[in-house]
Order: C-alpha cells, then structure tokens, then sequence
C-alpha cells in the first residue's frame, strides 16, 4: 500500500499516549525513528549572543511537520550554507517527538472479509512529526557577515517553500526572541 498524503496528519492531534484498564493494550509498541538526524549544524562552540545577525522562520499557524520535511530543509540549507556562508550557526529548533498513528484499512473489492473497519482502531506507528504552534520559531540561522544578508534571505525563502504551512521569515540583527515576535506578528 502507497503512503499516505501528508496532508492527512497535518492537524495537530493529541500527544501519543494510550490508557486502558486492560494490560494488554495499556502498552504503545515501538516508535519509528526520527528522519532528522542532527539539529545544531555549524560552529556549535560560539554562543548563540556572539553572533551579529540571525535569519528566522515563524510559524504563523498550527500545524504538524513530518520529521522528512524537516530533514529535507536541514540537508539543503547545510549544503548552501557550507559552500557560500562557511561560518555559521543553523538551529531546527523543533524535533519530531510526536508519533504519528495509522489505522491501515482494506480498500477494493473483497475488502469487507478481510477488513475489521473501526474495531481495535488505535493504529500502529507511522512516522514522526514536529507539532508546531501559533509564533514557534521553526529553524534560525545566525551568521556574522553583512555580505551574507542577501543570501541567507534566499535560503530562508527555500526553507519556506519546503515546509506545508504559513510562515514569516526574519532577517536582521540578533537580538531577543521575544522582541523578535513583538515586531514580526
């Protein structure tokens, strides 16, 4: 069977967890493991106050990432950064912890022998995905160059494009979270 579109899991949901008075389905099996492979690329021994500039990607809505778009924006922005900017600190600032459930039926025909439509419906593991909120900031860049403005602008742009949803970019001065949010929302 084809994966499923991501759309289907895009609406946040509730957290993974099960409770039941009976034992033997109070357990969860096993999660899959997360696509994003690391979350802090760059020089990670600066601190993030001693950088001069910083690019943002906020979130303007509720929505559930998968942990495959995640490491898709990851790669490529790594790639661009590493071959143009060289020194840099690029932070996904969300990771996938949310396991994402499927209940798999049978479609077609004979499907109503071998399907058991809704019963025992809690699903089995599927994927991963961020759960991203109304003003979270999704991934930040912080670089110390004027020169590089233009270009992390550009990379910040990509990274809106591959991820579902609405988001905000800003580009400027490193300066606090919370001012930041102040000016862009």
């Amino acid at each position: 069977m084809a994966k499923r579109p991501w759309r289907i899991f895009k609406e946040i949901e509730r957290p993974y967890t099960r409770f039941s008075y009976s034992k033997k389905h109070n357990k969860i099996p096993g999660s899959p493991v997360s696509k994003l492979r690391m979350n802090i690329m760059g020089l990670k021994s600066v601190p993030i106050d001693q950088w001069k500039y910083a690019g943002h990607i906020i979130s303007i809505e509720t929505i559930q990432l998968s942990d495959y778009a995640l490491e898709s924006v990851r790669t490529n922005l790594t790639k661009y950064l590493e071959e143009e900017v060289k020194e840099f600190l690029f932070i996904v600032r969300k990771y996938p912890h949310h396991v994402v459930r499927e209940h798999s039926l049978v479609y077609g025909a004979g499907a109503d022998r071998i399907s058991q439509g809704m019963r025992l419906s809690f699903g089995k593991p599927y994927t991963r995905a961020a759960q991203i909120h109304y003003k979270d900031i999704v991934l930040s860049i912080y670089f110390n160059k004027l020169e590089f403005m233009k270009n992390i602008d550009f990379y910040l742009e990509v990274a809106k494009k591959k991820l579902s949803g609405k988001y905000k970019k800003y580009l400027g001065e490193n300066i606090a979270e919370k001012d930041i949010l102040k000016s862009i929302i």
